[in-house]
């Protein structure tokens, strides 16, 4: 009797250092991190429609533009990918794309926005800018924040002895936002009014 709770013993104590519980503690992390990113990129997206409407006060005939700002937030809003979905490569691939579209329809705004000076001095327009930069700010830390996690979570999934139980538990590595995509969202549209705008200042 006393060998089988040995046994047990043995065991239990083999399974706390497998790293099953360190994975599922970082993978919750990564899902974590992403839900702040897509709570960034929301906070953007709901203070477009006030930054539009406030350009289109004083240059309404710049309706491609505003065109194109709206439908990109209409295809950003139509992707919808959280924290269970962001495993799938080929949808945080989707959703990054949507992202930078979105950035540089955002950019092209702003830059019309440049020919403007009454627009410029508009107290609504000035808040809208102030609140734009400090989200694209909180973006970037958001996507930081996650692609640490999800480096962490990767490295325990992938070194031994932790590899052997994200196989054994059928635990792979989760997509990141790769090189390609990553510079494209990384190009925040410019807020700076004070000297010509271009997209990734």
């Amino acid at each position: 009797m006393l060998k089988k709770w040995l046994i047990i013993l043995l065991l239990l104590s083999g399974l706390t250092g497998c790293g099953y519980n360190t994975m599922q503690t970082q993978d919750e992390a990564a899902n974590a991190a992403w839900s702040e990113v897509v709570n960034q990129y929301q906070r953007r997206a709901d203070l477009i429609p006030n930054l539009v409407n406030t350009v289109k006060g004083y240059a309404s005939h710049e309706k491609d533009v505003l065109t194109q700002v709206t439908a990109a937030r209409s295809r950003v809003g139509s992707i919808q990918l959280d924290a269970s979905t962001a495993t799938d490569p080929q949808k945080l691939n989707d959703y990054a794309a949507a992202q930078q579209q979105l950035g540089s329809a955002l950019s092209r705004l702003l830059v019309v926005s440049e020919n403007y000076p009454q627009l410029k001095a508009d107290g609504a327009f000035r808040d809208l800018q102030a609140q734009l930069e400090g989200t694209e700010n909180r973006i970037a830390l958001a996507r930081k924040r996650y692609i640490d996690a999800i480096q962490s979570y990767n490295s325990t999934v992938r070194t031994f002895p932790g590899n052997l139980t994200a196989m054994a538990f059928g635990l792979k590595t989760r997509p990141n936002f790769t090189v390609e995509n990553e510079k494209a969202i990384a190009a925040a549209p410019t807020v700076s009014f004070g000297q010509p705008a271009s997209a990734g200042q």
